[in-house]
């Protein structure tokens, strides 16, 4: 099956980033310290950074937060990094905005939930403050409805609307509607207060795989404004992987999303980064962005030498990490390049063949030689104790034969 065709959509600018339509989908991650604790803030926005997040977004939920935004910034900017920082309101966004100019001005996007901004007159008006100052500084918003936070006058008025009907909706069905439904009547209220097209994202976030992929599904074709998509709560380690990567392939893969954020729970023993390389990892194994050479192994089975086998395919995948920030620096499109390092002659050569360059290993029956392919054809066998590092500089010469300098 072929990826469809990107929405249509008005492009978004937040800093130097385009979101929407044809540009590339954006990948987004948040900081998980107490904003005030401003050094701490600013690594974990810089590790983020450095990852691949190209938004940051960070909580502003009090006045000292407020306060620290623009040292932040200006600490992020100083150490060479112009990354476009998002502040995440909810609940007192309108006064913090009002009380704190140099905050609105100096982040470059603002999320707010609808579903938190109070009831009536005044949750019109607090969203009302908060466009407004968006329109000031000429800042964009994403307005995102969140299962766990939705507007409960809607909900409720869609429930009752939704019992007198002859065949009611299920409960979860009629959430469904409320979100979308939320999103675009506080889409269409930003306009009418003249938020321009061009500065709105929406996103409907719920922790069920099935009903968020159902409900940006249906969004997506009542309005062209760019979205956000992902899982709101997505687990931890391999579980959130595992249903965030299927949510949001699902939506990829029918054109829908133009800015993912992948989020898991903090594990103590692995970096916050961990969710920004889970989105790079998808866009690449999906064909739609490149960010580093990929690495193919097998899995291993009962005829491969499994010691020697695991030891070359963790030694290659280190040594292209570790080589990547230069070879991107010197060569033009070396994040496309396909590297096989395969255990036994079952699949190996066949794999090996479908990579600019790969090596197969020999099995526990086999003959102790290692042959090494380059775009698809036999180009020597290696034995010995030296494999890894006649290997290595095979590749190293592949890629200085292959990619054109930058």
């Amino acid at each position: 099956m072929e990826l469809s065709k990107r929405r249509r959509t008005p492009t978004v600018e937040v800093g130097q980033i385009k979101i929407g339509s044809n540009h590339p989908i954006v990948i987004q991650s948040m900081t998980n310290t107490p904003t005030d604790m401003i050094e701490s803030t600013v690594d974990q926005a810089i590790e983020l950074i450095k990852a691949g997040s190209e938004l940051v977004r960070i909580t502003v939920n009090d006045d000292k937060a407020a306060e620290a935004i623009p040292e932040i910034i200006k600490r992020i900017v100083d150490q060479g990094y112009n990354t476009p920082i998002i502040g995440d309101f909810h609940y007192n966004g309108h006064e913090l905005l009002k009380r704190h100019a140099k905050c609105a001005e100096k982040l470059s996007k603002y999320r707010i939930n609808p579903g938190n901004l109070g009831r009536g007159k005044n949750h019109d008006d607090n969203f009302a403050t908060i466009i407004k100052t968006a329109i000031e500084y000429n800042k964009p918003v994403r307005i995102g409805v969140n299962w766990g936070s939705i507007d409960q006058e809607l909900l409720t008025a869609l429930m009752n609307k939704n019992s007198r009907l002859r065949n009611p909706l299920s409960d979860k069905e009629v959430i469904c509607e409320a979100m979308i439904e939320s999103a675009l009547r506080s889409s269409d209220f930003a306009r009418q207060l003249g938020l321009p097209r061009d500065k709105i994202i929406l996103s409907v976030k719920m922790s069920d795989l099935q009903d968020m992929v159902n409900v940006n599904y249906r969004l997506s074709k009542k309005c062209d404004y760019p979205l956000h998509i992902g899982l709101t709560e997505a687990g931890v380690d391999i579980q959130g992987i595992a249903s965030s990567a299927a949510a949001l392939a699902i939506l990829i893969q029918q054109g829908i999303g133009d800015t993912i954020r992948v989020s898991l729970t903090p594990d103590l023993h692995q970096s916050r980064a961990r969710e920004v390389e889970v989105c790079k990892h998808l866009l690449q194994s999906m064909g739609i962005r490149f960010f580093e050479p990929k690495v193919t192994s097998c899995p291993g089975c009962g005829r491969t030498n499994s010691d020697f086998f695991l030891y070359l395919s963790q030694c290659i995948t280190d040594y292209i990490k570790n080589k990547i920030p230069e070879w991107q620096a010197q060569y033009k499109g070396i994040e496309k390049l396909n590297i096989a390092v395969m255990g036994c002659v079952v699949n190996g050569p066949g794999e090996s063949r479908h990579a600019n360059i790969g090596i197969s290993l020999p099995g526990q029956t086999e003959e102790p030689v290692a042959p090494v392919y380059i775009e698809g054809k036999k180009e020597r066998i290696l034995s010995g104790n030296n494999i890894k590092d006649e290997f290595i500089e095979i590749l190293e010469e592949y890629i200085k034969n292959k990619y054109s300098k930058k």
